[in-house]
């Protein structure tokens, strides 16, 4: 399910977040299923059991996650708030960068620079 990069450049908890953020996002964690412990998690992933705490903290402030005591934490309903056409956008993107072999990292990177170009579109949504 999540996978993290002990040498990479964002810390451990921040990757458990944006995977898990990401997979909520996309639907592949559906609303009201449950996230693995805390415990189980760190054990999978070979971390402290804080640093998924501190991931799943960051869920539930945004409000994509609950937990609750000995129910474990679970999806919210309100939280798969990607409109269809973003997510067919999003896997389209995944699919061409495959086949094209560009990274992960590439991908991320090219949308965060269209994102922030000031095309007008952006910045016009802004100013409303």
């Amino acid at each position: 399910m999540v996978a993290i990069d002990l040498n990479g450049a964002a810390p451990p908890s921040e990757q458990i977040y944006q995977q898990l953020r990401g997979l909520i996002l996309s639907g592949r964690i559906a609303a009201g299923e449950r996230l693995p412990t805390v415990r189980q998690l760190a054990r999978d992933l070979g971390v402290a059991p804080g640093t998924v705490a501190r991931a799943y903290k960051q869920l539930e402030l945004e409000s994509s996650v609950q937990t609750r005591a000995r129910g474990g934490t679970t999806v919210l309903s309100s939280s798969q708030s990607l409109s269809p056409e973003v997510l067919k956008a999003a896997r389209a993107l995944h699919d061409a960068a495959v086949r094209h072999g560009t990274s992960l990292e590439d991908s991320i990177a090219t949308l965060t620079g269209i994102w922030d170009s000031g095309d007008g579109r952006n910045a016009a949504k802004s100013s409303e």
